[in-house]
């Protein structure tokens, strides 16, 4: 199937209200963020505290292993920069003929770096989103709460949130208007310890990133193509294509129908019609594994250094984690093929009659308005109906770009 970036069945002119639709994509994941961003400036939930809980008495760490601009380059700007050199440079690979028009190429390599970006975007900003609103709603203090509270032992006692009357000391919960520290920041931050920020938002970058370079390499886990499980038989076998065949012969008797002599073994002979299971498929080269395996590895570190720091508690990173690998996984899968299925490719754009809208039971935003009613408006027999015509006229509400605007 090929798709364009142009007006499908419109000449092949640019359709303002397709590139309409992809602006208001970018709109809307660029004001996810910027919620995102004043969800992290609101004072959070200050959660109760004992002051003898060793879980939030580690020290203040003044210098992070990795602070916020070092996140925003691992986990934004490196990701972007590398998607940018790969669709320069390896778009749109070599399957490509030579009489192929530069700018198709270019316009090739245009939309890959684009859905390239966009998946980016869609990953980080849901993580983002969702990280910051957790962090104000939960409001749970940081392994290094005590230390950035000072709290005011002398006069704890007036308080006391949480315990019984006649309590011991250990027993007592306290609020944050106990801590002496006067700046807010600090103090703010040492309640924002759920989900971890920095493991949510690396995990999202690097793993879509991962992804994106396993996509475009071609690295996967070799496996057996689905119709290749009912083929021969003998696929499974040493040799497929030298297997012999048991022939018994014709004219057997009763007597020597059972005789192994009796019997002739007919070598097939090479069949090339026979394919191993073995070889059709076979695993990509380590050294490639290692480009795509890197930022995955980096968004691991990046993670435990949270725990090094005594910024996070290890629940808080793990969930953090698990919030980036999800938002990562479903963004790449939203704008790309199967890594093992889609040989590289990123989808195609919409179709200019639903770059905004598709509507039920249409289930595809490919397609022309006017394909939806060939059904309603064509006459059709019952022979007709039986021998499949409806089905391939619903299977061409899937549109096919013309030539010139092929990407």
């Amino acid at each position: 199937m090929r798709h364009s970036t142009k007006s499908r069945g419109n000449g092949g002119r640019i359709s303002l209200a397709l590139v309409l639709s992809y602006v208001f994509d970018w709109v809307i994941l660029i004001a996810a963020a910027a919620v995102g961003a004043l969800l992290s400036l609101i004072t959070p939930n200050k959660r109760p505290f004992a002051l003898t809980n060793p879980e939030i008495s580690f020290p203040y760490v003044h210098k992070e292993k990795i602070s916020t601009a070092v996140l925003a380059i691992c986990g934004l700007v490196a990701p972007a920069a590398v998607i940018l050199a790969i669709t320069i440079f390896l778009i749109p690979g070599p399957t490509v003929p030579k009489s192929t028009p530069k700018v198709l190429i270019w316009r090739r390599k245009l939309w890959e770096w684009h859905t390239g970006w966009l998946g980016l975007a869609l990953a980080l900003a849901a993580s983002y989103l969702i990280t910051q609103g957790k962090k104000t709603l939960f409001g749970k203090p940081r392994p290094d709460l005590l230390s950035r509270c000072q709290p005011d032992l002398a006069n704890s006692s007036q308080y006391i949130v949480g315990g019984f009357s006649n309590a011991q000391e250990g027993f007592n919960l306290f609020s944050a208007a106990n801590c002496r520290n006067l700046d807010k920041s600090i103090l703010d931050d040492g309640f924002r310890s759920f989900p971890s920020g920095h493991s949510s938002f690396s995990a999202a970058g690097l793993i879509y990133l991962s992804l994106f370079i396993a996509s475009k390499l071609g690295i996967t886990i070799p496996s057996l193509a689905l119709n290749s499980y009912s083929q021969n038989v003998f696929r499974l076998s040493a040799f497929p294509s030298r297997v012999e065949e048991r022939v018994p012969e014709v004219n057997a008797t009763p007597e020597n129908a059972h005789s192994p002599s009796e019997d002739t073994f007919q070598p097939s002979g090479h069949n090339d019609a026979i394919i191993a299971a073995r070889n059709q498929a076979a695993a990509p080269p380590v050294y490639l594994l290692v480009f795509a395996v890197i930022p995955w590895f980096a968004s691991i570190y990046i993670s435990s250094t949270r725990f090094t720091d005594f910024r996070h508690h290890g629940f808080d990173i793990l969930f953090g984690y698990f919030i980036g690998t999800v938002s990562a996984i479903f963004a790449f899968r939203y704008y790309h093929l199967p890594i093992s299925q889609g040989a590289g490719w990123s989808w195609g754009p919409r179709s200019k009659d639903r770059s905004f809208w598709a509507g039920v039971g249409v289930g595809n935003y490919v397609g022309y308005k006017e394909s939806t009613k060939l059904i309603g408006e064509t006459p059709m027999g019952d022979v007709e109906l039986e021998n499949g015509r409806q089905a391939r006229l619903v299977s061409s509400n899937v549109g096919i770009g013309s030539s010139q605007g092929a990407v």
